[in-house]
């Protein structure tokens, strides 16, 4: 009996020793200090962050809004015109993550902040999950 087919190198199939990508998103500094004062309990001043592209950059992700108010506050503070990540203390002791892309978001940013998703959410660790963020958007919604 011939031995199991192995997928490809170019796969990513774990049998096959594969070659993982990365996504090339390079997630400033900034954003992971700004989560750590989201999460700090003895920080009222901040409660939320909204993250996204740095200028004209195409890889670098810095952290463009922050403050306190809770779901309401960073709903009204979303971009208009670009692709962005954020996270958000709830119900005094969770915390959620989100992404969000607006119409008016370029259709090439567009690809490539979905390409970039999980790898700026994985440095807004400890999110118990992920939730559908838009203006106007409520505590009560989430």
């Amino acid at each position: 009996m011939p031995a199991p087919a192995i997928a490809g190198t170019l796969q990513t199939d774990p049998r096959s020793g594969g070659i993982k990508k990365s996504s090339g998103v390079n997630v400033l500094p900034v954003v992971a200090e700004t989560w750590a004062q989201v999460r700090d309990d003895s920080n009222a001043d901040v409660d939320w962050l909204i993250a996204s592209f740095d200028g004209k950059s195409k890889t670098d992700i810095t952290v463009v809004a922050s403050g306190s108010g809770g779901v309401e506050a960073c709903s009204a503070a979303l971009l208009e015109n670009a692709a962005c990540y954020g996270g958000v203390k709830i119900g005094g002791n969770s915390f959620v993550h989100f992404y969000y892309c607006p119409e008016g978001c370029p259709p090439l940013q567009r690809g490539r902040a979905t390409m970039y998703k999980n790898g700026v959410l994985n440095v807004l660790a400890g999110c118990h999950r992920e939730i559908d963020m838009k203006p106007g958007a409520t505590e009560d919604d989430v």
